[in-house]
């Protein structure tokens, strides 16, 4: 029988343009594009030209550092462009695809009968190994390294993002093989929710987990289960890049295409996409976005994505495409005196507080409020349900002070455990963005 861990800390914000369990497949794009900074903390080197022939599955970029991680387009077609920004950083690659699709044959495995070595070099070889990501630091993972586990999240939670229940229907057979081939490397753990479709999955140590969001997150499993102390490394990888991993050993093709949610209160009918990654986001939410007033696109949740356009592509990682309404035209009649029924807050200062949890809210991508002084109030602990102190980390980052930011738990953590907490400060940090600094100067520190 699964342990059954209770999460007591959290929040759930209950926004309106949830997706309904209906599924269709996206318009095709004309051009493909795989963005290097999906994958954080590798260095990318273009292995193709423009005018090259691909398929899907070919390489695109490795990284400089591990030449043996690679990086694969998702269609068969013609590099179109290889876009580049400042100091020739490389922005995207991008493949026209071909009307007749073709992949690379990595050929079909019998996960049963290959050991960790073998399944690790088939990842690599394929590409597949570039969605794993290490921690400590959030990065992408070192192939040269010995995980003391591989953690799967199967819960989420966030606001608007996609039901996994619905993203798995129809791939429950990969999704077993893929969790069979990361058992072959290490120890896999995976999280559920109760009554989870998943509690009869084999090859994983598999844990329930009962609470409020940020449950869902990776990290906040790892904390209750596995912690990280210094030394140890554990790689994440999320559940529908699992499905990924089955459909190599079971087909012998990398077929990266994702089943994704399109939500949001500017989104005028919310449902799932099944789209490949770098498509197009003017073809993911094509005619479907409120045209009345401006419209923040992000892709991921509200939360944790970053701001995008119809002209972007879909980050390798993302499982939503998100649509707030931007708010800099908003005008509120008597400001903050009004009574605010409609207006989400966790305080009790709106009298919001007196509707029923079930209400939907329409929250907007303005930050009200200025830059303000970080005082200790308890706002992060109340919504942080990890084992570490956030405020004081957060405080340890800002000032640099590594020795206080290795004993307050930074090994643990990644910004989308601070994202929550984000959300509740009144004193409007930008905690991801700190975090982030802060894992990047903790791992220059150590290499």
């Amino acid at each position: 029988m699964a342990n059954v861990i209770k999460i007591t800390k959290g929040l759930n914000i209950n926004l309106k343009g949830k997706a309904a369990a209906q599924v269709s497949d996206a318009q095709m794009s004309k051009v493909y594009g795989l963005v290097p900074d999906a994958f954080w903390g590798m260095k990318p080197k273009v292995v193709v030209k423009e005018g090259d022939e691909v398929k899907a599955g070919d390489a695109l970029f490795v990284d400089k550092l591990h030449p043996e991680l690679k990086f694969v387009s998702p269609v068969a077609g013609k590099v179109s462009l290889v876009e580049r920004g400042d100091r020739r950083k490389v922005l995207s690659v991008q493949v026209e695809a071909a009307s007749a699709q073709q992949y690379v044959d990595f050929g079909k495995k019998d996960v049963k009968s290959l050991n960790g070595e073998q399944v690790k070099a088939a990842l690599l070889e394929s590409g597949l190994f570039a969605f794993f990501i290490s921690r400590p630091y959030a990065v992408v993972a070192n192939p040269d390294d010995a995980p003391k586990a591989i953690f799967v999240s199967a819960i989420t939670d966030m606001p608007l993002a996609a039901d996994i229940d619905v993203v798995l229907k129809g791939n429950e057979a990969d999704f077993q093989t893929g969790i069979e081939a990361l058992a072959k490397i290490a120890k896999v753990n995976l999280g559920i929710k109760p009554g989870s479709s998943l509690s009869n999955i084999k090859g994983a140590d598999i844990t329930v987990f009962d609470g409020k969001c940020p449950t869902g997150n990776v990290g906040v499993q790892i904390n209750h289960t596995s912690p990280i102390n210094k030394g140890e490394i554990v790689w994440t990888i999320g559940a529908e890049e699992v499905i990924f991993i089955g459909r190599l050993f079971n087909t012998g093709k990398v077929d990266l295409t994702r089943t994704i949610a399109v939500a949001g209160s500017e989104i005028k009918t919310p449902a799932y996409k099944k789209v490949l990654v770098g498509a197009k986001v003017a073809d993911i939410v094509a005619g479907n976005v409120a045209t009345d007033k401006k419209v923040r696109l992000i892709d991921g949740n509200p939360l944790t994505g970053i701001k995008t356009s119809e002209d972007a592509f879909l980050m390798a990682h993302s499982t939503e495409i998100t649509a707030i309404p931007e708010g800099d035209n908003a005008d509120e009649l008597f400001g903050w005196i009004a009574p605010r029924f409609n207006e989400f807050s966790t305080s009790r200062s709106y009298l919001s507080w007196l509707m029923p949890k079930s209400k939907e809210y329409v929250l907007d991508a303005r930050v009200k409020g200025g830059h303000r002084h970080m005082i200790f109030s308890g706002e992060y602990d109340s919504v942080f349900p990890m084992d570490i102190y956030p405020e004081q980390l957060v405080k340890a980052i800002i000032a640099g002070d590594i020795d206080r930011m290795e004993a307050l738990g930074i090994y643990e953590v990644a910004p989308e455990d601070f994202a929550m907490a984000e959300f509740v400060d009144s004193s409007k940090v930008e905690l991801q963005r700190i975090v982030r600094e802060g894992l990047d100067m903790l791992r220059k520190e150590n290499e």
